[in-house]
């Protein structure tokens, strides 16, 4: 049997040291790390392989159409965006695309596939139809015309007001001559 109290240098010895397990510690976070750092890395190259994939899409984009801003985002989670409201990331697994868009009621998922074709077909539906609604507000909203110029404005002339206090004795009388009127009117009847 061991002693409790015995603190002896076998006792030291089978104890692990802070400096021994800080080191494991480390050597287990670089281990994560490195497999976190991994995972972004194929999740970058995954999305690099399909904006290659969308190259020819993008290359019949007439360049006066300026509605779509491609690239690849690399923070927290890499994203490959088609325009300012719809991106391509990837789903939990890694290993699957899902294009999403952006609402004012939240996001929604567009397409999900494991495959880049499928992707790029449902970009290339997204941007066909972004492209007509373009040309659809260019002709429900043309450029107003050039206005000819407005004729100088004319001079109005306010027309003088005459005896404000003329008009109040002239109401005043008029009201005390009606009311006299009438309390004759209601006397005579009474007779």
């Amino acid at each position: 049997m061991s002693d409790p109290h015995n603190t002896g240098s076998e006792a030291r010895e089978m104890r692990p040291t802070l400096r021994e397990a800080l080191r494991r510690a480390r050597i287990e976070a670089a281990d994560r790390t490195g497999v976190v750092v991994e995972l972004r890395d194929a999740e970058v190259a995954r999305l690099e392989i399909l904006n290659e994939a969308l190259d020819p899409l993008f290359a019949q984009v007439p360049e006066k159409v300026d509605l779509f801003d491609r690239g690849i985002s690399q923070g927290e989670t890499p994203r490959l965006w088609i325009d300012v409201v719809a991106h391509v990331l990837m789903g939990r697994d890694k290993r699957i695309y899902r294009f999403v868009q952006d609402t004012r009621f939240g996001r929604i998922v567009l397409a999900e596939s494991h495959d880049a074709p499928v992707i790029v077909d449902a970009v290339t539906d997204y941007v066909a139809r972004r492209m007509i609604e373009r040309e659809h507000a260019m002709v429900a909203t043309p450029l107003p015309a050039a206005e000819p110029a407005a004729p100088p404005p004319v001079p109005v002339v306010t027309p003088k007001r005459r005896g404000g206090f003329g008009m109040f004795v002239f109401g005043f009388i008029m009201g005390a001559l009606a009311l006299f009127g009438y309390a004759l009117f209601a006397s005579w009847q009474n007779f």
